[in-house]
């Protein structure tokens, strides 16, 4: 299964995992980073997990398609889409979008302070 890790890290340690991945001969895992809870939360509303949901596993769909399996109008999954293509969350390709893993694992830890 691809799956892949949404997490809330800062820049640096993001940074510093590419490094390490870069010099490294091991594929490493796929992950999706946000800065804090607050802009995760922000981007990832639960319309747009809900476009996650339904093309995960997918390969390339039509905007079109993507609404018609959420049961939306195209308008506002349009815009749902967009924010998720410029958060570098899914792909845009000549035959539509696409979002390539078949799973999400989330990974943030809520502390005080």
């Amino acid at each position: 299964m691809n799956t892949v890790t949404i997490d809330v890290r800062t820049l640096t340690d993001s940074l510093s995992d590419f490094a390490q991945a870069w010099k490294s001969e091991e594929a490493s895992e796929p992950r999706i980073s946000f800065d804090s809870p607050e802009l995760l939360w922000k981007i990832l509303t639960a319309k747009r997990w809900t476009i996650l949901k339904a093309m995960a596993g997918s390969g390339p769909i039509s905007l079109r398609e993507i609404a018609r399996r959420v049961e939306r109008d195209v308008k506002s999954v349009h815009t749902d889409v967009h924010a998720l293509l410029n958060a570098g969350i899914i792909e845009r390709h000549t035959e539509g979008f696409s979002f390539p893993y078949d799973a999400v694992h989330v990974d943030f830890l809520l502390k005080a302070g």
